[in-house]
C-alpha cells in the first residue's frame, strides 16, 4: 500500500491517496439495476428506497462518484482564479509511506484441530471441542480477561473474556490458565490448555458465546 500526498494550492488543501492492491473477489457482482430478489438483501425500508440503497452502493456507481470527486479536485486546482493554468511542482505531489498491507480475521476457532463432539441445544449452552490435556487454548477475538475461576464441579477451571458489546466468550474444563483477570488478550494470547477439570467426561474444552448476559449459538460466529 503507498501513501500519497498531492498540495492543491487553488483550494489551500492537501488531497492524501492510498493505493492498494486488491485482492480479487469471487463474489457475484449484483447488475446495476437489480432484480426484486436482489432488493431483498437490505433490510428495512419501502421498495424504492431499497431500490436507491442498491444504485449508490453498486461498486460500478462508487467508482464513478469517487473517480469524478477526485478528479475535480485535481484539475481544478490546475486553473487560477482568471482561467489560467498552474504549474504541480515535484514538491506538491509525494510519497508520503509506503506500508505493508496486513489483513486478519477478527474471529478464530480456540483450538488449532476443530472437531466438535457435543453441539448447542437447550441444556448445553455451548459447544465442546475434542482434544487431550494441554493442547493450546487461545480467545476467539480479541478482548479484556474478565473473569477466572477454579472449581472442581461445574465449568472447573474457566475463563470468561469480554469483548465488548455485550459479547463475552467463556472456555471451561481447563487443565492450565495462562492469563489473569483484566489482562488484554488477542488472538495470538494463549489463555490456557485443555483439560477435564470440573465435571467433564474426558478432556476437552466447553466454549460459550454470551450477548447481553444470554447464551448463544457460537457457530453464529465461528462459521
Amino acid at each position: 500500500m503507498y501513501n500519497f500526498a498531492l498540495n492543491l494550492p487553488h483550494y489551500r488543501l492537501t488531497l492524501n491517496l492510498k493505493v492498494i492492491k486488491r485482492r480479487k473477489v469471487r463474489v457475484r457482482e449484483f447488475p446495476l439495476i437489480p432484480k426484486m430478489k436482489h432488493l431483498r438483501r437490505f433490510h428495512g425500508g419501502n421498495i424504492v428506497s431499497r431500490f436507491f440503497r442498491h444504485i449508490f452502493e453498486h461498486s460500478k456507481i462508487n467508482k464513478l462518484l469517487g473517480g469524478n470527486i477526485a478528479f475535480a479536485l485535481i484539475a481544478g486546482s490546475l486553473f487560477t482564479t482568471n482561467g489560467t493554468l498552474s504549474t504541480i511542482t515535484k514538491e506538491d505531489l509525494y510519497i508520503t509511506s509506503r506500508e505493508p498491507l496486513v489483513t486478519k480475521s477478527g474471529i478464530q476457532y480456540p483450538i488449532e484441530a476443530i472437531k466438535i463432539t457435543q453441539g448447542y441445544r437447550f441444556f448445553h449452552p455451548g459447544i465442546d471441542f475434542d482434544g487431550v490435556t494441554g493442547d493450546t487454548i487461545r480467545p476467539v477475538m480479541a478482548g479484556v480477561v474478565e473473569s477466572i475461576t477454579f472449581s472442581r464441579i461445574g465449568y472447573g477451571n474457566s475463563i470468561i473474556i469480554n469483548h465488548s458489546n455485550g459479547v463475552k466468550s467463556r472456555y471451561a474444563h481447563l487443565s492450565k490458565i495462562e492469563v489473569s483477570e483484566k489482562q488484554e488478550v488477542d488472538l495470538d494470547t494463549k489463555i490456557g490448555e485443555m483439560g477435564s477439570s470440573g465435571r467433564a467426561f474426558g478432556d476437552h474444552l466447553h466454549f460459550e458465546i454470551i450477548e447481553n448476559g444470554v447464551a448463544a449459538n457460537p457457530t453464529s460466529i465461528l462459521e
